[in-house]
């Protein structure tokens, strides 16, 4: 809803030189009407300057809910917060605008010289907090809206009052303000995604958005030069940007060692790589034992010191059952693990490996750490790699496949929780040959029981017949699957199938025929919670259950 006209431009007496603003600010004395006419250039600064800072104003917004969601999961949650946060704090700077006296011109170079530094140091305060006071992390993103929020809601008001104290008609005023505003807003919604994220990453996009609002001050003292120079205003004001814009630059050229810093204060293991993607944030560690780990958005993706066990877990149950293994499809997998898993079987014509994010299955291909464990399994001519959605291409694909496994992050999202959902398993399903099997990763029955056996639940409701079973991944801890099919699974065939693994060059290293039927039992505190519900895209039960679930370990 635009703001009322009277918060924009309030008709407040101009007070004489010295009296002091009532929030604590002196005042400066105002130049005589005469001496405050805008030229048209002055005018055309001020409408620039609107834009840039309704641009910054929504990218702090998108910076702090997309490092909140990074961190900490749930987006919808972050996002909400950050947004009424934000609104709410920019109603009460909105308000405050009204008990500022003195000049107006004056108080938004001063406004934007403190948002500049509260949004360009933002995402470092956030960093910081989640490194070394994980506890105080929310009070920490709360004053970062709060603040930022408030300065947000001064800025309109005070350049609409310099117009106004000009004497431009108010209404044209207000129009033309709000109407570059909202196209500021427009410009950080498209920027951020597809430029600023991919290319500079959170950290640095912070500091160089706090940069360009230190841009607009120094845009505002050279147009207004005169103007401030008769009220003894340009000098202190042109030091305190210089002052202020000296760490701005400095963090935007060293985010990257900075984010070195606050990541290696998280991982355990010197850090060998990282990337920021559109999608995600990527960290490969490895320790001096030699222990490669990935990481997407800080959640452990593999150990190579323990990934066998959940990959042959993950691969040859449904391998081994399958009347068929022609046609493979992997959902996620973007690390070639199971690839490698799936190659090992005879018989295997093409392997389909979708993964959302080009930049995992490139590192797959080219990091050493990471080829060393895949064996080059995504190098072999007959596997194919489509970087796109999981669910678009269930949706659209016509072809059936023999076996396919779904190696997806957790549900820690809703972009995520949808892939565990009724309609995702239903398109699944007819995805599936005769004989077909599926095998899904489907997050720890011990630190989130609910959530696994809503899986379990969803799958049952899309008629996939699941098999559940769990095993020990000593990086993971206790994690669970399922098996599925259009038919009821038989698992006691498993012994005798595996046998074509027999002549295979590497031999399995933990799945065996009694290790598998041990993972198909659940002991007394892991078994099935009465009311667990099916998860749905309209009703995403499950991400609910995953968020309370591992909450209780944190």
């Amino acid at each position: 809803m635009p703001p009322d006209l009277d918060t924009l431009t309030p008709d407040l007496p101009r007070p004489a030189s010295g009296d002091g603003a009532r929030i604590g600010v002196p005042s400066v004395a105002v130049a005589p009407e005469a001496e405050r006419e805008l030229t048209d250039r002055q005018v055309r600064v001020l409408l620039t300057s609107v834009l840039v800072v309704a641009t910054c104003g929504l990218l702090y917004e998108l910076i702090v809910g997309t490092l909140s969601s990074y961190l900490l999961g749930n987006s919808t949650l972050h996002f909400s917060l950050t947004i009424g946060g934000f609104m709410t704090a920019m109603g009460v700077g909105s308000l405050v605008s009204r008990r500022i006296h003195g000049d107006p011109l004056v108080w938004f170079v001063g406004v934007e010289l403190a948002i500049g530094v509260a949004g360009g140091c933002s995402a470092a305060a956030l960093y910081w907090a989640y490194s070394y006071a994980p506890l105080a992390y929310h009070a920490v993103m709360a004053g970062a809206v709060l603040v930022i929020g408030v300065l947000v809601g001064l800025e309109i008001p005070l350049v609409a009052r310099v117009l106004d104290m000009a004497g431009r008609q108010r209404r044209d005023t207000v129009a033309n303000v709000l109407a570059v505003d909202y196209l500021g807003a427009l410009l950080a919604a498209l920027a951020f995604p597809l430029v600023l994220l991919p290319t500079l990453g959170v950290l640095r996009t912070a500091f160089v958005t706090g940069a360009i609002n230190l841009g607009v001050v120094v845009a505002c003292l050279w147009a207004f030069r005169k103007m401030l120079r008769r009220q003894r205003s340009y000098r202190p004001l042109a030091l305190a940007t210089l002052a202020l814009g000296l760490p701005l630059a400095a963090g935007a050229v060293g985010a990257g060692w900075l984010a070195d810093v606050f990541e290696a204060k998280l991982y355990r293991a010197p850090i060998l790589f990282t990337e920021q993607s559109p999608y995600q944030r990527l960290v490969v560690t490895r320790s001096r034992q030699g222990d490669t780990r990935l990481f997407l958005d800080g959640a452990l993706q593999f150990a190579t010191s323990d990934e066998y066990r959940y990959h042959e877990a993950l691969v040859h149950p449904a391998m081994a059952l399958a009347a068929r293994r022609q046609r493979v499809l992997i959902l996620g997998g973007g690390d070639g693990l199971a690839t490698r898993e799936v190659l090992k079987w005879p018989g295997v014509e093409s392997v389909t490996l979708v993964d959302l994010d080009p930049a995992v299955t490139d590192l797959a291909q080219r990091h050493a750490a990471i080829l060393e464990a895949n064996q080059g399994a995504l190098s072999d001519p007959r596997v194919e790699i489509i970087n796109a959605d999981a669910y678009r291409f269930i949706e659209d694909s016509p072809l059936a496949f023999d076996v396919v496994l779904v190696d997806l992050p957790d549900p820690n999202h809703e972009s995520l929780a949808k892939l565990y959902s009724r309609p995702f398993y239903e398109l699944l399903r007819q995805r599936l040959g005769a004989g077909a099997m599926v095998s899904v990763q489907s997050t720890s029955p011990y630190f989130a029981p609910e959530a696994f056996w809503s899986i379990v639940a969803t799958a049952e409701a899309a008629d996939l017949h699941p098999l559940p079973y769990h095993i020990y991944v000593p990086s993971f801890g206790d994690w669970g699957f399922f098996l599925g099919s259009t038919h009821a699974v038989n698992p006691e065939r498993f012994a005798a199938r595996l046998a074509p693994l027999a002549s295979a060059a590497e031999p399995l290293r933990f799945l065996t025929p009694e290790a598998f039927a041990a993972a198909q039992t659940f002991a007394p505190d892991l078994t099935r919670p009465a009311g667990v519900e099916v998860n749905t895209l309209d009703d995403p039960v499950l991400l609910d259950y995953y968020q309370k679930g591992w909450a209780r370990w944190q």
